[in-house]
């Protein structure tokens, strides 16, 4: 499945937009932000928005133990153990939301044992 000409000009125009922002910026996904990324011949998945970043993760990682436990250079530590532990609750302060294309088999599937909120396009 290709992009049509009108959607890569539309992907075009809102990467090349410039919107100055007091939230938090994550340059990965700032880098992602409204690519188009082809799945095998039938789909696509883009990043249209997302909200909070590592500092989100850890903060609520600490909030129980205040301001004196934080230290910078263990943050990347603090992530892994969380993750390793399967302590998600800190990752739900993270939110992303794509664009999905997918043929309609797929996306029953998907409903049917998803964690997420969708809206669908008839």
């Amino acid at each position: 499945m290709t992009l049509t000409p009108e959607q890569q000009a539309e992907i075009a125009e809102a990467r090349a937009t410039a919107r100055p922002t007091l939230r938090a910026v994550s340059e990965g996904m700032e880098r992602r932000l409204y690519t188009a990324h082809q799945v095998l011949d039938h789909g696509l998945v883009r990043v249209i928005d997302y909200m909070g970043d590592d500092a989100a993760i850890t903060q609520a990682a600490r909030v129980s133990y205040g301001r004196g436990t934080k230290a910078v250079q263990n943050d990347e530590g603090l992530i892994r153990y969380l993750m390793r532990h399967w302590h998600s609750t800190p990752f739900e302060m993270c939110e992303v939301k794509f664009h999905v294309k997918l043929p309609v088999f797929v996306a029953r599937q998907w409903i049917r044992h998803r964690t997420a909120n969708v809206n669908e396009y008839s």
